[in-house]
């Protein structure tokens, strides 16, 4: 499987996951994860997957400075409800480098491990996610602005062709080379602007239950 050379460049990240340690899954419970993973789960690559790749990667630099994030130690809230949008989209990106997941999750072995209910909806948010450490409480807001992006006037064109149903390789090959640009511009000219990616550390908490009532669903799951 070749995928554009590009997502090399851009940063893995590595977690620890306890869960991967007690069953032997991975040495030291240590595994690593590249945009293409995140490609491969979701089946393509578009600023929706990048901008949850790359936010969650955000995330956890911030919550985990001096050590390696834990898997599964994390919640993850929602603004916005599963069904709207790409919120789905980015909810499986992000439950598959987090272990965060829905109702839908794994439930844990006598009572450790669980990675149900660390998903939920909380439509007061300030910005699109909320990352929190259930060990410490803190916490930190996440958001891309993607109208930064700049235009390619030939795109939607492009894409309103494939739309009806032109096959033409040479217009696919255009397609998706210029779709590929425009995620490869966020991903690695765009990756450290402030006004793209917003971060803002939410004051510190005590790690909370989350109430079922309240969890984001994740129906749609893939695994990678």
């Amino acid at each position: 499987m070749k995928l554009p050379d590009y997502y090399d460049d851009v940063p893995r990240l590595r977690v620890r996951d306890p869960l991967a340690l007690a069953l032997g899954a991975a040495e030291d419970g240590i595994l690593e994860y590249g945009y293409g993973d995140a490609v491969r789960l979701a089946g393509h690559s578009c600023p929706t997957v990048a901008g949850a790749y790359w936010l969650t990667w955000l995330a956890l630099e911030h919550l985990y400075p001096d050590s390696l994030p834990e898997r599964g130690g994390i919640t993850v809230e929602f603004r916005d409800n599963e069904a709207d949008g790409s919120t789905g989209v980015a909810a499986c990106v992000i439950q598959m480098l987090t272990g965060a997941a829905g109702p839908g999750g794994f439930k844990g072995l006598g009572g450790r491990f669980s990675r149900a209910w660390l998903q939920r909806y909380t439509p007061d948010l300030p910005l699109s996610f909320r990352f929190t450490r259930v060990d410490a409480g803190a916490a930190v807001d996440v958001a891309a602005d993607l109208q930064i992006l700049p235009a390619d006037p030939l795109l939607n064109g492009l894409i309103k062709r494939c739309s009806r149903g032109e096959t033409d390789p040479a217009l696919l090959a255009e397609l998706g080379e210029r779709w590929q640009a425009r995620v490869r511009h966020l991903l690695i000219d765009l990756a450290r602007e402030p006004g793209v990616f917003l971060l803002r550390p939410v004051e510190r908490r005590r790690a909370w239950l989350v109430p079922r009532s309240q969890m984001l669903p994740v129906a749609d799951r893939r695994d990678a």
